[in-house]
């Protein structure tokens, strides 16, 4: 065991590199012959190694160490880099067959010397106690000595991903990564442990993730089973109220057939009176049909066929008029003939628009052509039958 030097800032890749480095000058052996760790905190100047010659290690204790989470010096483990002692600070452990004094010369929290005395298993209080008097004097000045007052032992009630040590009244907690550093197996092993152990937290968690979309996956089939009973539900109650609303619906189409018969008139000679207030004196109508209610076709023949877009436009701007449209126009020896369809609106004949002094004039600029006096026009009306009722 040894305090080494190791560059100011360094990170702790290049503290291990270096405590390597230092171990490798200091050990008659090279590392492949050794079990070696160290022990650094973040801003300490000096890292302590310590190492093991492998062969002083039975077959049976390399067993156990195959399974093990951990194996450290009993030493490190009163180590606690949340609690540093104080400067000039010698810390007293019990071990196995002996005792360990550890000299903290700085707050850094990283003894500066490590020693060990050998003691027999019956050895008395007396021969204890010269053995702890040795090691205090063969440490610098002390201010502080700390005595564990038992061997370190791991708790075996330590949370998940936490190493908890108590050593008498010393109690120390460490992290994976902390002990990793600590650790005297195998660099290559402990290298490979941690790939496997990643490799298995990716494997439960992928095996959860597997778990969870299962379950998912049995819950919206549960679901959809579900739905589809309800659904039968839904198309059987359906079916069985159809006919009603089928009846419901027919009965009601037919009163409103027979309250639009009976309340509303088909006024074909009000539709061609407003039509005829906006006609030009060269078109003349020679065929008339209505089409429901409110539509008014009309197959009509001129001289002038730039009467047509004038006749179109007037009816468009009618206020009673929804639409006027010009279809099917041709043109045959100087006479042009067009069919034309106007929609009125619901309220046309209501607004007293049928009245001749409502309706906006022609442009008086246009020539008129002079024409016979029109012929009574033939009108034929389109009136949908009446459905028969028959008395149940």
């Amino acid at each position: 065991m040894r305090s080494v030097p190791v560059t100011e800032g360094a990170t702790a890749a290049e503290v291990t590199a270096q405590a390597e480095l230092a171990i490798e000058a200091l050990a008659p052996f090279p590392l492949a012959n050794l079990y070696y760790g160290h022990h650094w905190l973040a801003g300490a100047t000096h890292a302590l190694v310590y190492a093991a010659y492998r062969k002083r290690f039975t077959s049976d204790e390399l067993d156990l160490w195959h399974d093990a989470e951990a194996v450290l010096p009993s030493f490190v483990t009163v180590l606690d880099k949340d609690k540093a002692p104080k400067p000039a600070t010698a810390v007293i452990v019990p071990c196995v067959g002996g005792l360990t004094g550890l000299y903290f010369s700085d707050a850094s929290g990283v003894p500066s010397q490590v020693r060990v005395e050998s003691l027999s298993a019956d050895a008395t209080d007396i021969e204890r106690a010269a053995v702890r008097e040795g090691l205090l004097g063969s440490f610098p000045e002390k201010m502080h000595v700390i005595d564990a007052g038992a061997d370190a032992q791991f708790d075996p009630a330590s949370p998940q991903g936490e190493f908890i040590f108590r050593a008498g009244t010393i109690e120390t907690h460490f992290e994976p990564a902390d002990i990793a550093a600590l650790d005297v197996r195998d660099k290559g092993d402990l290298a490979a442990r941690r790939r496997a152990h990643a490799r298995d937290v990716i494997l439960w968690r992928t095996f959860l993730g597997c778990a969870a979309a299962i379950a998912l996956c049995v819950l919206l089939e549960l679901a959809l089973v579900g739905s589809s009973i309800w659904q039968k539900q839904r198309l059987a109650l359906e079916a069985l109220q159809k006919p009603v609303v089928e009846g419901i619906i027919t009965s009601d189409t037919l009163a409103n057939r027979i309250e639009e018969l009976s309340t509303k008139r088909l006024l074909p000679f009000e539709m061609l009176a407003v039509v005829n207030t906006v006609r030009p004196p060269a078109i003349q109508f020679m065929r008339t049909v209505t089409s429901g209610l409110y539509t008014l076709e009309v197959e009509a023949q001129t001289s002038s066929s730039g009467d047509i877009d004038v006749f179109r436009s007037a009816l468009n701007k009618l206020p009673g008029c929804e639409k006027a449209e010009v279809q099917d126009p041709r043109s045959r020896d100087g006479v042009s003939t067009f069919r034309l369809v106007v929609t009125f609106k619901a309220d046309a004949f209501k607004s007293g628009i049928e009245n001749p002094a409502d309706v906006p004039a022609l442009e008086a600029s246009k020539p008129a052509i002079p024409a016979a006096a029109p012929a009574v026009v033939p009108v034929e009306v389109k009136t949908p039958a009446v459905p028969e009722t028959s008395q149940p």
